[in-house]
């Protein structure tokens, strides 16, 4: 069981792969786009970017495979393949658990790495929109996870100091801004099924 940090007096949640299973969905999408333009997206890369937008993604994956996909039209295209399969989205109830038993009782806000669309259609489909009003996304900060922008934004917007957020994360790169941001790291990935 993943346990709320004594100190702290905010919570911070990524969404992707933290508290809505989509990691396997996100693969998918990507490994579909890729086929569509002759490239096979490694299961490797994909985890090891975890939390990086996919406008950062491109330009790596065009120098890994020499190609000059456009990222925009990289953007669109990964973005409705995911959008497909949403449906197949589930939360991930050790994290859930929490937004719901802290629902009213702390401050809590969204950090994450993908668009803002895709993040209130995710927390949509999860059924977990209901209990967040504050989603900083990749939208919404110029330097991107693993800089601590994302969750130094939802501090400052939860009115609570860095030091006293707590942040649940599955990635190396939200882990790491956590730690930058001076929050309370916690990886959750322990505790995935």
């Amino acid at each position: 069981m993943i346990d709320v940090h004594p100190d702290a007096r905010g919570l911070i949640f990524d969404i992707d792969g933290t508290l809505a299973d989509t990691m396997g969905i996100h693969l998918q999408a990507w490994k579909l786009v890729g086929k569509m333009h002759g490239f096979d997206y490694p299961e490797d890369l994909f985890y090891r970017l975890a939390g990086t937008p996919t406008r950062k993604i491109v330009p790596i994956v065009n120098e890994r495979f020499s190609l000059t996909l456009d990222v925009e039209s990289m953007v669109k295209e990964k973005e409705e393949a995911f959008i497909k399969c949403i449906r197949d989205v589930r939360p991930i109830e050790a994290v859930a658990r929490i937004v719901r038993e802290y629902n009213g009782k702390l401050p809590m806000s969204l950090g994450t790495g993908g668009t803002r669309d895709l993040a209130i259609l995710t927390m949509r489909a999860i059924g977990m929109d209901c209990y967040f009003d504050i989603l900083v996304s990749a939208d919404d900060v110029e330097h991107h996870k693993p800089a601590p922008d994302t969750f130094l934004k939802c501090a400052e917007l939860m009115g609570v100091e860095p030091a006293r957020c707590q942040v649940f994360e599955d990635g190396e790169q939200g882990l790491e801004a956590a730690r930058r941001a001076g929050m309370i790291p916690t990886d959750v990935r322990p505790y995935l099924d």
